[in-house]
């Protein structure tokens, strides 16, 4: 029997059963990662190689540098994987994996490791789009969460606000008209001489800070759910540049506390009116920034003023992982969802 004919029974015969146990691949950016998600919700194991150090020095990630640790990276992730699930590939219903979008050759990795496994062990391949992974996290974070609802994905390189409207369809909001949220975070850290990742960093020195030390503009937008970030930062960068042009001493914690205080304010404030307006009761947040603690705090606050319940990944699940995927595979299996041998990565892929 033909590798395709094998995997269309299994899938028909999985889909009628309702259950699957997926072992998921991340490769898009700078983290190798695989796990095993069991029905979409319960994490059976998750291993993580980060490549933090290797980027540091360069201040940012060096796609090539990338690359090529995830090739050393991702089999003997897998391999760890697998071994803290005390399972083998032959226990797994389907392999799933990270397609886009990403940096091309970083997806290519996962892409091609996928793929290998898909085929060695007979099983189907579920293609999954790494935004909608992050809006997945919170299905493995909240049991009981389900469609439709909600959700602010803000990470280094997407803002977007999005309706789910079902398992694996979505509606576009909003979203940035320019810099990413996470993308203006780490270029004022790099002002401030903070080093990379910045983001994560001025979240910690802005809790020193006075949050109305500088008088951002506030940001508007032709677009209701829309976001701009890039005047905010490029205000704050100018009013930096002036203070160290006249000599003065640069606040470090104030100038952090002040955009991010901005920041956030823009983030919470149009999502929650997002919630509100299309009658959700629930509104979900994703992405990498979505464990910066101002926004956490800020947003908790808005949604209960205003009778929404907010579900948002611990931190380890919004940054980038397999979990979310392996959480988002599951349901584009339920939908007969697979992809053939000839899948390719996709840098530019879109979410809707």
């Amino acid at each position: 029997m033909s590798y395709e004919m094998k995997v269309k029974e299994q899938v028909q015969a999985l889909r009628e059963a309702g259950h699957a146990t997926i072992l998921a691949i991340e490769s898009s950016c700078d983290e190798t990662a695989a796990a095993i998600v069991k029905d979409g919700r319960e994490v059976i194991s998750s291993v993580i190689s980060s490549q933090i150090p290797l980027h540091a020095m360069y201040g940012g990630v060096v796609p090539e540098i990338a690359s090529r640790k995830h090739v050393e990276s991702v089999d003997p992730v897998v391999d760890e994987c697998l071994k803290k699930a005390d399972m083998t590939l032959a226990d797994v219903d389907a392999i799933a994996v990270t397609y886009g979008p990403g940096l091309v050759g970083a997806l290519l990795i996962g892409v091609s490791a996928a793929k290998a496994l898909a085929y060695a062990a007979g099983k189907p391949l579920i293609p999954v789009n790494h935004i909608e992974g992050h809006v997945s996290a919170n299905y493995i974070a909240h049991k009981d969460l389900e469609p439709p609802f909600v959700c602010l994905v803000a990470s280094g390189g997407h803002s977007h606000i999005v309706r789910v409207d079902n398992y694996g369809e979505y509606t576009l909001l909003g979203q940035t008209m320019d810099d990413a949220a996470g993308e203006a975070f780490d270029k004022v850290a790099r002002v401030l001489g903070l080093p990379y990742p910045g983001g994560p960093l001025l979240d910690k020195l802005s809790r020193e800070g006075n949050p109305h030390a500088l008088n951002l503009p506030h940001v508007k937008t032709p677009g209701r759910y829309d976001y701009s970030f890039s005047g905010l930062k490029t205000a704050l960068i100018n009013a930096v540049h002036k203070l160290r042009q006249n000599g003065q001493e640069v606040p470090a914690a104030d100038i952090a506390a002040s955009f991010q205080h901005a920041a956030v304010e823009l983030l919470s404030d149009k999502a929650v009116l997002a919630a509100k307006e299309n009658g959700s009761p629930v509104l979900a947040l994703a992405g990498g920034v979505a464990s910066n603690s101002g926004l956490r705090n800020t947003m908790n606050d808005k949604c209960q003023k205003n009778g929404i319940r907010l579900m948002m990944p611990p931190p380890v699940l919004c940054t980038d992982n397999a979990a979310m995927i392996g959480s988002a595979a599951f349901y584009r299996l339920m939908r007969g969802e697979i992809a053939s041998l000839d899948l390719n990565a996709c840098p530019s892929l879109k979410l809707v």
